[in-house]
């Protein structure tokens, strides 16, 4: 605990006294040991689901892995983003949870919350190059044909750096990694904005380029491929079938982007915006309770991209098999 008082003079300095350093146990759960529990029991469901289900996706993918292409090559980055933040990341909470206390103190703290934003930060900015792919293919045909596997790879190891810069960034002294307001769990110090104008600085950068500019990027390529095939529907009817076809299979594509971008936003703007108002609006406005919720409904986005995946993969299937001669060559294309 000394230590941590050593990281975060600032705060004192400051006037504000963040909550881990209010109380001599940081790490004691605030909430009722019923809702740890059911808290506890809730990940372990959403653990064993996104575990199974991203695995899933990525044992088929690797079955195929040569025909993979740009764009489903993005999807397995996104399904090992999610299993990363299963297999690494939910087990800690899930054990404190059940515990009613963190169990992993200051070192497990932040390994939690360093592993929880790099693959957050990874599958964002994966979401981000999707859009991107689907808005060259859809919207500018002739950037489309340009893109080929070798870029996907390339664009990977760019996410990858992106991710490990922004998440290892707080380790360098302007930032850090604190528990939640609740205590089992961990997570960005955005209290660090209450203190001074460093931290204010820190939460800002992490705001924009880890949220807000890839947000507005994903939101302006789906808006422009709306339009696009608004505009293109009937001009594509006139072209032969095998041109048909791969339109069809285009926005299957864009059809899975959009709805795994949708529902990870969904499930991380409430966190979003209880941490944004945690860093600049009054200190400990935020009920302990109520913090609680935003973070439980983040923590099952990586459950949800697989669903979406089977959903429309089976969607698109039954469509293509309206007749027997529809099914075989549907058969074919794959």
């Amino acid at each position: 605990m000394s230590g941590m008082a050593s990281d975060h003079n600032n705060s004192s300095q400051g006037g504000y006294i963040p909550h881990y350093l209010q109380k001599e146990d940081p790490f004691a759960s605030k909430l009722s040991r019923e809702a740890d529990i059911i808290a506890g029991f809730y990940l372990t469901i959403i653990g064993i689901l996104s575990t199974l289900g991203n695995g899933y996706v990525i044992f088929m993918s690797s079955k195929r892995k040569k025909k993979l292409r740009p764009a489903e090559i993005m999807t397995v980055n996104l399904a090992v983003c999610d299993l990363g933040i299963s297999v690494v990341g939910k087990p800690f909470s899930i054990i404190s949870f059940f515990s009613h206390r963190w169990m992993f103190g200051w070192i497990g703290c932040r390994w939690y919350g360093w592993a929880g934003f790099f693959f957050g930060c990874g599958s964002l900015i994966t979401m981000t190059a999707v859009s991107l792919d689907r808005y060259l293919k859809i919207c500018h045909l002739s950037y489309g044909t340009w893109l080929k596997r070798h870029h996907a790879f390339i664009c990977l190891a760019i996410i990858w750096a992106y991710a490990t810069f922004w998440a290892t960034v707080p380790f360098a002294g302007v930032g850090s990694y604190a528990p939640e307001p609740f205590g089992t769990s961990c997570t960005l110090d955005w209290w660090l904005a209450q203190a001074s104008v460093a931290g204010q600085a820190f939460v800002l950068s992490i705001l924009f380029f880890c949220l807000l500019f890839p947000t507005a990027v994903i939101v302006f390529s789906y808006v422009k491929i709306i339009l696009k095939v608004k505009s293109s529907t009937k001009e594509v009817a006139h072209y032969d079938t095998r041109i048909q076809n791969s339109h069809i299979l285009e926005m299957k594509l864009t059809k899975v982007a959009m709805l795994i971008c949708a529902g990870f936003l969904i499930a991380w703007i409430p966190y979003a915006v209880v941490s944004v108002w945690s860093a600049f609006g009054r200190p400990d406005s935020v009920p302990i309770q109520f913090s609680v919720v935003p973070t439980l409904l983040a923590k099952s986005a990586a459950m949800y991209n697989p669903i979406i995946y089977q959903v429309i993969d089976c969607k698109f299937s039954c469509c293509r098999s309206g007749g027997l001669k529809a099914k075989s060559s549907s058969k074919k294309s794959r």
